[in-house]
């Protein structure tokens, strides 16, 4: 029996050991841990590497989706009440977001095969107080950026991207999200240690063309002050330190070649799994526009199917089980207005099949063939 964990963080970690401790080294020595030089290279890089104009770090990835919210907010785009549309299968982050930000959170469902926001539904969802589309790159995969932004365009709609999962997917030959969404407002990145660039703790950014926009939420972050003792916005303590800076920006110039090797195990997993009791989602025409942050497959024998794969030393995990609508946390949100939401027995399906099978750089082809091997053997 081969022991295969889900993801394996410490082969990133030992693979640019020595790169990672010279760079905490650095940061040490410098005697400057927050709002520093390392953070600015980190935030000038990353903006480069997705396109845009301007990159702010902040703590954590859910801060980054508020104080972009919140930002828009400040700036009289959105108002307090106002609605985003949101995929109804996404993390429960996105929607707590919404809401922290004293928005309404507008459940929609997502296409079955793609599990992202189903663009086909977006006209049913919107109400007259609908003002913005939060689209959520799910797994790793981008939505349909230029029918979103197509529909947001022609509804007078702001668009904003969840794109947690999807470091460096793309729909073009550069390390753009796409040439289509430089339409969208604005993206919310996360830097858990466990996304495809993580850092050594939590750590989030906001990406935009929109400088005014970017310097809102750079205020937002730091108390809301504008200059030192200067506070204009009703701010929170939310900044992307320094070690964290320094060791995202050690890892940025192999995030291409981690995304690549995922691609291919994808590649592998889709043509390869040939069990009819389990359903993979299919490569999109365009390879690079899924970063395969995770690799879903559905059964109607889920827990079946991952206790079987445990037997065989194959680590899995579920994402999500309970989807947002149905958590405790919005018992009463609806009849509250706070959240809005229709009948969703697509997303409730997704979450009673999905499972989550291995996926990441440090998987070598035999754990990839065994894990293959294991799935069509399940019966």
């Amino acid at each position: 029996m081969m022991n295969v964990p889900f993801y394996s963080l410490d082969y990133v970690n030992r693979t640019l050991g020595d790169a990672l401790r010279e760079s905490f080294s650095d940061v040490l020595d410098s005697k400057w841990f927050i709002r520093g030089s390392r953070c600015a290279a980190f935030e000038e890089a990353f903006a480069s590497y997705c396109g845009k104009k301007a990159c702010v770090g902040v703590g954590n990835g859910f801060d980054a989706l508020t104080l972009m919210l919140k930002a828009s907010i400040q700036l009289g785009r959105l108002q307090q009440g106002d609605e985003v549309i949101v995929p109804a299968n996404t993390f429960v982050a996105t929607v707590l977001a919404v809401r922290a930000a004293g928005l309404v959170p507008v459940l929609v469902e997502p296409n079955p095969e793609t599990c992202v926001l189903d663009v086909t539904r977006l006209a049913e969802s919107c109400s007259e107080k609908t003002r913005a589309i939060l689209v959520v790159h799910l797994y790793g995969r981008l939505a349909d950026m230029p029918a979103v932004c197509e529909f947001a365009k022609a509804h007078g709609l702001l668009v904003f991207e969840d794109a947690a999962q999807s470091h460096g997917a793309t729909l073009d030959d550069r390390n753009v999200i796409a040439s289509e969404a430089k339409q969208s407002n604005a993206a919310a990145y996360s830097f858990y240690p466990t996304k495809n660039l993580g850092a050594m703790g939590d750590g989030g950014a906001v990406v935009t063309d929109d400088l005014e926009l970017a310097q809102v939420v750079k205020s937002l972050g730091n108390y809301g002050s504008v200059e030192k003792y200067v506070n204009k916005y009703v701010g929170v303590n939310s900044r992307l330190d320094e070690v964290q800076a320094a060791i995202l920006l050690a890892k940025l110039p192999y995030l291409d070649s981690w995304n690549a090797r995922r691609q291919e195990i994808a590649a592998r997993y889709c043509a390869e799994i040939k069990n009819p009791l389990v359903r993979v989602t299919p490569v999109p025409a365009n390879p690079k526009s899924h970063v395969w942050h995770v690799f879903p497959v559905f059964s109607e024998r889920r827990d079946e199917l991952q206790n079987f794969l445990k037997d065989r030393g194959i680590e899995t995990l579920i994402h999500y089980p309970i989807p947002p609508h149905k958590q405790e946390a919005f018992a009463g949100a609806v009849t509250r207005g706070e959240l809005r939401h229709g009948a969703l027995p697509i997303a409730e399906e997704l979450a009673r099949m999905e499972l989550s099978i291995p996926m990441g750089p440090a998987m070598t082809d035999e754990q990839v063939t065994y894990v293959i091997e294991s799935i069509n053997a399940f019966a």
